[in-house]
Parts: structure tokens; C-alpha cells; sequence
């Protein structure tokens, strides 16, 4: 058997080898991956608004010519209670108008969704209705 000294290890593991230099290259992946994300994840359109006046707040001139009163239901559209397609409001309501300010009132009936309100009110605003007043 062979001596040994206090020394020397009972179980050698072998020649101490070099440390290894930690590799950035997952680091590097993360980050590509979380700019992804945030470039897909980011909004980089403007948010539109519709100027909506509300029915107790609109000053000026007062209401005239014929009645202007579009009605939101679930299930349809009126202008003035006679029901028509959205595509037509525009045309239908163009003549009732004695000037290109004069006011438009707009309500929702119960059971309305909101994207069917603001639908209704990004229609008109595009078709060259500038004063919308939302009633309840």
C-alpha cells in the first residue's frame, strides 16, 4: 500500500481545469426577445377622439329647423323613429340640416353597446356632421 501524507487528497478529481467565460449569447436572446415583444405589444397609431357635446351643455345658437334625433338601438338604427341602414344616415339626415353647424342629437336606447354609439358617432363626424350632442 502505498504512504500517504496528510497532505495529498485521499480521491484526486484530476487536473484543476481552466474557468470557462460565462457566454452572453442567452443574454443576447432575451434581449432581442423582450424588443419584440415591446415593438409588437406597443400602439403606434394616434388615438382618434369625436368632440361629443352633452345634451345640458350645449351653448350657442339655439336648436333649429327639423328635428335631427338618431336613435342607437341593439338592433337599429332611426333617424326621427323611421329605421334605416347606417350607410344611409348621412343621406337621410343632409337635408334636415339648415347649416352645416346646426346640431345633431344622438341617444342610445338601452341594450346599446357602446362601439355601436361610437360608430355611429365616427360615421357622422366623417361624413361632415361637426356638432353631435349625446343624450341619454
Amino acid at each position: 500500500m502505498p504512504a500517504t501524507s496528510a497532505d495529498s487528497p485521499i480521491v484526486s478529481l484530476g487536473a484543476a481545469r481552466p474557468r470557462r467565460r460565462a457566454s452572453l449569447t442567452p443574454m443576447v436572446d432575451v434581449v432581442f426577445l423582450l424588443l419584440v415583444f415591446f415593438m409588437l405589444a406597443a400602439r403606434f397609431g394616434l388615438d382618434k377622439a369625436i368632440e361629443v357635446i352633452p345634451a345640458g351643455g350645449a351653448s350657442g345658437a339655439p336648436y333649429q329647423g327639423a328635428p335631427r334625433y338618431v336613435t342607437v338601438s341593439p338592433d337599429a338604427l332611426k333617424l326621427n323613429g323611421v329605421t334605416l341602414a347606417p350607410e344611409d344616415l348621412a343621406a337621410k339626415l343632409r337635408p334636415l340640416m339648415p347649416n352645416d353647424q346646426a346640431i345633431v342629437i344622438v341617444a342610445a336606447r338601452e341594450g346599446a353597446s357602446l362601439q355601436q354609439v361610437v360608430s355611429v358617432l365616427d360615421r357622422l363626424s366623417t361624413e361632415g356632421f361637426p356638432r353631435l350632442v349625446l343624450a341619454e
